[in-house]
């Protein structure tokens, strides 16, 4: 028998580590950010060099700093101004802003007199840096001073980037724990590996803290009074997920955990990760046994250890709220997990409801990704019943990013008198339903009459500089040279494959002066990014946080808006502003506040969009309600949208459709536009090319249908619901879906797979779109 040799693969060397591209947080240099009319405090140390970005352009900067005593010490160089600007932050009503003024005045740093050294200006362009080494040890702080926006202008308020290089990067070996929120009750340390026990009473806030990230902890706790009288009902996460319909509690509505009698114990106020786990039970002996760690350290034992102190009976196994656990059932039922999302100093803050026994643990599961294949500690504050934070979750625009917490618009406080329901939508939160009322009725309400809307959360840019125009032409799909002073187009924004990075509308305000609205951070960092790699002269700022907005929408918001609406004789008035135009104003009257009104809207009626300073936001509330305008919130926007045919990011479009998939071609103007753009080449074959196309659907059932459900011709899959909804106008379940182009063609017949797509099918017929007012005849009238 012939004996076959194969070839031996070899590879010289060492083994190679791991290469995972991930988000750091545990390199130098230190990273900061600051946004536009905000501040930070961070400790410095003798040799630490800086650098200062000015990351958007624009931007002016203050820095303070203080030997260890708080004096007033040049550490980075002579201070010549005063910190009117950082002054200002700090007197403001900012929750984030409130804690920075704390911390301030318990280190005892001295901000009078000429402490400032003011760096950058109006005209830095963006990536303008400066270094500095700190001479020695104290604190550094740094203000982005920002003055309201003029809505009619581009000068906004944008942030500071700060890197530190420490210059005795050992000194430490972990991550500084950040300042508290509030004077706290408890500090207490769970050393890794361990658990601990503690008392809260009712009312008061507990903050649990991942000290340097990616480490996971169990979270359990006991009505006080109920363990008085022997009753041992711990938090139930089972009963919890029954009974909010949620797979763990969360600020916002999904807020309370609950023992086995459905007696709420704590909610859930603030969330900076938003990954938990609400499946698995805290690790106990029998896992580490099972798997070959027999005597491992776990946290069942742990628990036992800390609650006997309460008198509470040891258990094998606990279940418990296992926060920074990142764990999810898969399509086959299985359960699944991988490295915590969350970062240094993330945290979940809550509320006791009740007197409660609780314990808290530092997991030891070095066996798997649990913890990142490092384990580290879990830090526990409280806090006093009468402080108040308000509820947030945190969002983060980048992957580097900083997290920001939810936000409140300038409109909240009005529409929180008309309702509790809020969402998070993309870090704000904005009302969704109102008692007394339905989505339907408000539906009808901006069909028939006039309703109003906060839709501040949309992100604004500000584009300015001799080069503005030429940017916007290679980012956007549309011929921006055709765009006059006073005009908004609505365009797409690619990549180079031609996937969608965004839609939105683009405002003219002047020769070198523009607006992009839209729905993505993203959007905003593309055109930097483009402006850096052609080396364009132009500023592309965030205006976000300076101008939030009201759509008022329906055929009587002409005459609303006429009677609301103030504008001098050189602006357009309300009464002769065109479709897709905008104008300048005030509201009421030449002393009123000032508004950029647009004629522009995303529900397929006549309307327009107030946008404002939130200084002005009680005043312009006041006005457009008073004139007779209806409250309406996300859940009714969401009916009016669909039936007019309008796109939604992550339903109809993502970064994997083009511009024609996502029904609206119309954006690129492939023949007409004489320049090239980003993605062009791309789109041109995915046209002639192309592989689905988003319809209409007429679903002949009152059974609901929903983004995800699968589109079926026989056994075959060819396309997939993007968003669907009972019309009141039609009396009949009509969606949008992605549908192959082979079978794309109007009146084709199709079913809605149900259950696994096979087992239960909802007839339907592929239709023209929009359903409503398919020529837009109402929103041009």
């Amino acid at each position: 028998m012939t004996q076959i040799t194969y070839p031996r693969l070899f590879r010289p060397g060492p083994p190679r580590p791991s290469r995972a591209r991930q988000t750091s947080f545990s390199g130098a240099p230190e990273r900061h950010t600051v946004q536009g009319g905000g501040a930070l405090l961070v400790a410095l140390a003798a040799g630490d060099r800086l650098s200062l970005t000015n990351t958007e352009g624009g931007q002016r900067a203050e820095i303070v700093t203080a030997d260890l005593s708080g004096r007033a010490a040049p550490l980075l160089g002579t201070a010549t101004d005063e910190p009117h600007g950082l002054r200002r932050a700090l007197s403001g009503d900012d929750d984030s802003l409130r804690r920075l003024a704390r911390g301030i005045a318990a280190r005892g740093i001295d901000l009078s007199g000429r402490c400032a050294l003011s760096l950058f200006g109006a005209d830095s362009p963006a990536g303008d840096s400066a270094d500095f080494t700190a001479s020695a040890a104290g604190w550094l702080i740094l203000c982005a001073p920002a003055a309201p926006m003029d809505p009619g202008s581009g000068d906004t308020a944008s942030p500071l980037t700060l890197l530190i290089e420490r210059a005795d990067p050992a000194r430490r070996t972990g991550f500084e724990l950040p300042d508290p929120l509030a004077d706290p009750l408890l500090d207490l340390r769970v050393k890794s590996a361990t658990a601990e026990s503690y008392l809260v009473r009712a009312g008061e806030y507990i903050q649990i803290i991942d000290v340097d990230g990616r480490q996971c902890t169990d979270f359990q706790c006991f009505d006080a009074r109920k363990l008085d009288r022997g009753v041992q009902n711990p938090l139930d996460v089972t009963t919890t997920r029954t009974l909010l319909g949620h797979s763990y509690a969360m600020p916002g509505l999904y807020a309370k955990y609950f023992d086995q009698d459905a007696t709420a114990l704590v909610e859930v106020v603030q969330d900076t990760c938003g990954r938990h786990d609400a499946f698995a039970m805290a690790c106990a002996a029998k896992y580490y046994d099972d798997i070959g760690y027999p005597g491992h350290a776990n946290c069942s034992d742990n628990f036992n250890a800390a609650l006997a102190h309460y008198g509470v009976d040891p258990r094998r196994g606990w279940m418990a709220a296992n926060f920074f656990y990142n764990t999810w059932i898969d399509a086959h039922g299985v359960l699944m997990s991988d490295e915590p999302w969350s970062r240094p100093g993330d945290y979940v803050l809550m509320r006791a409801l009740t007197d409660i026994v609780c314990v808290s643990s530092a997991c030891p599961d070095d066996t798997s990704p649990a913890n990142g294949w490092y384990l580290s500690d879990i830090h526990i504050r409280s806090y006093a019943a009468a402080e108040r934070f308000s509820r947030a979750v945190a969002w983060r625009p980048m992957p580097d990013s900083d997290p920001v917490m939810t936000r409140e618009t300038t409109f909240h406080d009005q529409f929180a008198a008309l309702t509790r329901d809020f969402v998070d939508y993309k870090g704000f939160w904005l009302p969704n339903t109102f008692p007394g009322s339905s989505p339907v009725e408000e539906y009808r309400a901006c069909r028939e009459g006039v309703a109003f809307m906060d839709l501040s959360a949309l992100r604004k840019f500000e584009v300015t500089g001799p080069d503005a125009e030429a940017l916007l032409q290679w980012v956007l799909t549309r011929d921006v040279k055709k765009l006059g002073d006073g005009q908004v187009v609505y365009s797409a924004m690619c990549y180079p494959h031609g996937g969608m990075i965004d839609d939105g509308t683009l405002f003219r305000l002047g020769p070198q002066r523009f607006r992009w609205i839209g729905g993505s951070d993203y959007g905003g960092e593309w055109m930097r990014e483009q402006a850096a790699a052609l080396g364009l002269n132009v500023m592309v700022r965030g205006s976000t946080d300076q101008l939030h907005n009201l759509a008022v929408q329906g055929p009587a918001s002409r005459n609303l808006m006429d009677e609301v609406i103030w504008t001098a004789p050189h602006q357009t008035a309300i009464a002769e502003l065109g479709w897709f135009r905008f104008t300048v104003g005030r509201i009421g009257g030449p002393e009123g506040a000032p508004v950029v009104v647009s004629r522009t809207g995303y529900t397929g009626e006549l309307g327009y969009e107030i946008f404002c300073h939130p200084k002005d936001g009680a005043e312009v509330f006041a006005a457009v309600q008073g004139a007779g305008a209806r409250p309406m919130g996300l859940a009714a926007l969401d009916l009016l949208r669909i039936e007019a045919g309008l796109i939604f990011a992550d339903y109809e479009f993502t970064d994997q459709t083009d511009p024609f998939e996502a029904g609206i071609g119309f954006t690129v103007p492939l023949k007409s536009k004489p320049d090239d753009f980003i993605g062009r080449e791309a789109l041109i074959r995915r046209k002639e090319n192309p592989r689905c196309k988003l319809v209409g659907l007429l679903i002949d059932s009152r059974e609901s249908v929903g983004h995800g459900d699968c589109l079926h011709i026989g056994r075959a899959q060819v396309g997939e619901v993007t968003s669907a909804m009972w019309s009141p106008l039609l009396d009949a379940q009509i969606a949008l879906a992605r549908v192959d182009i082979t079978h794309a063609a109007e009146g084709t017949e199709i079913e809605v797979g149900k259950l696994d797509g096979q087992q239960k099918r909802l007839p339907a017929r592929i239709t023209a779109f929009p359903h409503y007012d398919p020529k837009k005849e109402r929103p041009r009238s």
